[in-house]
Parts: C-alpha cells; sequence; structure tokens
C-alpha cells in the first residue's frame, strides 16, 4: 500500500507538472497576447516567451496590432427607401454626391480592441460613415467635386480618430483613400456634370495662361519704365549742371567786365574768334595795302606739302615748308610764273570790287 501511495503521488506530481507546463506560450513579433484571468482581463504581455496560469485558470489570446487592416466604405447596394446606393451622401446646398473610399487602420490597444466593442470592425465602419457624412454635410457640392475634394480624406480622418477614441476601441486610423472616382455625381446627371469640369478646367487652364502673361509682360515693362526713369534722371541732372554752370561762368564774365570792359570785351571776341577759325580752312587776309586780298586755301597747301617733300635747291633756297614757317606764302601747285601770280591778285581785286 506504501509504495501504491508514492505511485500515486509521482503520477500525480507529474501531471501537476504537466499541467503547469501548459502556461508557457510564445508571441510573434508585431502580436500581443491578452490575459484573461476566469475570462477577466488581466494583463497585456509583448513578443517572447510568456507564461501564465494553465487553462481553466488563466488564458491568452493573440491579437496582431501592427498588421495594416482596411476596409471600404461605401457601397453600390441600393436603398429601397430612397432609391439611391448607399454611398450617396447629402451636401450643405441639398445636392447629392456619391463617396467610395477605403480606410486603413491598425489596432493601438488590444485590450481595447477585444473588450471594449462587442463588434470593433463594425464600429470603424460605422465611424467611417458618420465622419464622412458629417464632412460633405458641411461642403457644397462644387466644393466637394473640385475645390476641396482633396480635403475630404484628411477631414474624415481626424474625425474618425476622435470618434473612435471617444468609444475606446483601440484603433489608429493610418490612411484615407478616396477610390477611383471617389466622389462624382448620381449617375443621372453624370454628363450635366462633367460638362461643368470641363469649364472650370478651361477657366483655370485661362487663368494660368493670363498670369504667365502677365508674369512675362509685367517685369519688362517695370524694367523698361525704370530704365527711362534713370534716363530722365541723368538728363535732368546734366542739364541742370549744364546751366548752373553755365550762369556761374557768366556771373563771373559779369564780375570781369565790370571791372574792365574794354578789355573783357577784346578778350572774349578774341576767344570767339579763335574758336572760329580753328575748323576753318580757307583764309582771306586784307593786306590794307591797296586794298588787295590774298586768298590762302590752307587746306590744298597742307596737302601738297604732305605729298611733295621739300627738296633744298643748290642756291640755297628754302623748301615750301620752311617757307611758310617764316612767314612767306608758297607757290600755289600748278603755279609756274609770276603771270599766274598777277591773274590771281586780278581775280581778288575782282572779287573785292563785286
Amino acid at each position: 500500500m506504501k509504495s501504491a501511495g508514492v505511485g500515486v503521488g509521482l503520477i500525480a506530481g507529474v501531471a501537476v507538472l504537466i499541467w503547469l507546463g501548459t502556461g508557457f506560450f510564445i508571441v510573434q513579433e508585431g502580436q500581443q497576447a491578452v490575459i484573461t484571468q476566469f475570462g477577466k482581463y488581466k494583463s497585456t504581455v509583448g513578443a517572447g516567451f510568456n507564461w501564465r496560469l494553465p487553462y481553466p485558470i488563466q488564458r491568452h489570446e493573440l491579437v496582431f496590432v501592427t498588421q495594416i487592416r482596411s476596409v471600404d466604405v461605401g457601397r453600390d447596394t441600393i436603398i429601397k427607401a430612397t432609391g439611391l446606393r448607399d454611398s450617396a451622401m447629402l451636401t450643405e446646398d441639398e445636392n447629392i454626391v456619391e463617396i467610395k473610399f477605403a480606410v486603413q487602420y491598425r489596432l493601438s490597444d488590444a485590450r481595447a480592441w477585444l473588450f471594449e466593442s462587442r463588434n470593433p470592425a463594425e464600429a470603424v465602419v460605422q465611424a467611417a460613415e458618420t465622419a464622412v457624412r458629417e464632412v460633405v454635410g458641411k461642403m457644397r457640392m462644387d466644393s466637394a467635386l473640385a475645390d476641396e475634394r482633396d480635403q475630404i480624406a484628411p477631414r474624415v480622418r481626424t474625425l474618425m480618430q476622435t470618434i473612435l477614441d471617444r468609444y475606446k476601441v483601440g484603433v489608429e486610423i493610418v490612411g484615407i483613400n478616396l477610390q477611383q472616382g471617389g466622389v462624382r455625381p448620381p449617375e443621372q446627371v453624370q454628363a450635366s456634370f462633367d460638362d461643368v469640369l470641363k469649364a472650370g478646367q478651361e477657366r483655370e487652364r485661362a487663368k494660368n495662361e493670363a498670369q504667365a502673361y502677365a508674369n512675362d509682360v509685367i517685369p519688362r515693362a517695370t524694367g523698361t519704365a525704370a530704365r527711362l526713369k534713370e534716363e530722365a534722371e541723368a538728363y535732368k541732372a546734366r542739364i541742370v549742371a549744364q546751366a548752373q554752370g553755365d550762369a556761374q561762368r557768366f556771373s563771373s564774365v559779369l564780375a570781369e567786365y565790370q571791372k574792365a570792359p574794354q578789355v573783357t570785351r577784346d578778350r572774349m571776341y578774341l576767344d570767339t574768334m579763335q574758336q572760329v577759325y580753328s575748323n576753318v580752312t580757307k583764309v582771306i587776309v586784307d593786306s590794307r595795302q591797296g586794298s588787295n586780298l590774298l586768298y590762302l586755301p590752307l587746306d590744298k597747301i597742307m596737302q601738297s606739302v604732305a605729298q611733295q617733300p621739300a627738296v633744298l635747291a643748290q642756291d640755297g633756297s628754302a623748301s615750301a615748308g620752311a617757307g611758310i614757317a617764316a612767314g612767306a606764302v608758297p607757290a600755289l601747285p600748278g603755279a609756274a610764273s609770276n603771270d599766274s601770280r598777277s591773274r590771281d591778285l586780278s581775280r581778288s581785286r575782282d572779287r573785292e570790287s563785286r
């Protein structure tokens, strides 16, 4: 009997060890294990090798918390009461649009996902429908179809997260993706709205072209205006400076004239004559002897001297250039005799008499 009792004890000990061994479990990466004790939440453990009290005292349930889950909102089922699709929604200006989109989410709290809601996946769908109807209900139809269409998704995401956090569903909204043709008018008026959208696109294209033309013309006009302004300022400064200089010069001449009128008058006359004759190539000189006029074509003389260098004669006579330097009048080209000089003097007298 004693040996039988020892055997039973050993068997019971082995059974207890096996029963306790059933409490070991492994949680994979990206998972969380929710442990319950007699059906009541006990704790949450992360990835790794864990142990709990064996069944039926404690149990565990593995939940994928990093997995991205998706649900479609806006079905094509017809509602008998209204005759419209389930995706139809009312806008602020009492028009109807149809919206289809996909909600991507992941679990942020495994305990809340399991115990705070009877059907958390359905709660996500209902929160999405509630949020999108509220967002679209505050928008006009034109805005929902065109201008503010890109703002629908972020607004729905924000409102959905607020609703789910209020109900403690344990869900984090990752993104809202509008499907192709996600926002559209009902099929009965689709053609009319397509025309409206085309007209809006044409308007935007015309506005962009006009803006591009303005961006090209305005800078050039601004540059031209600035250049003309700078030229006007420079011209103004030059004219004012010139006028001021003339006035100061006149004032200085006036002061000198008041001191010595005759000397100042003669000096002004000589300066004027020098300025006038500096550009003259023909000079007529009054010899004051018998009223004879001597015509000096200086340009011809200088040209002849440049073409025919002076040559010294054997009798020691000076060259034509030396004669000019001494004050003598050289013979003109082609004047070979005294008779030609006489004829030139006669013509000079005739011109004087005339």
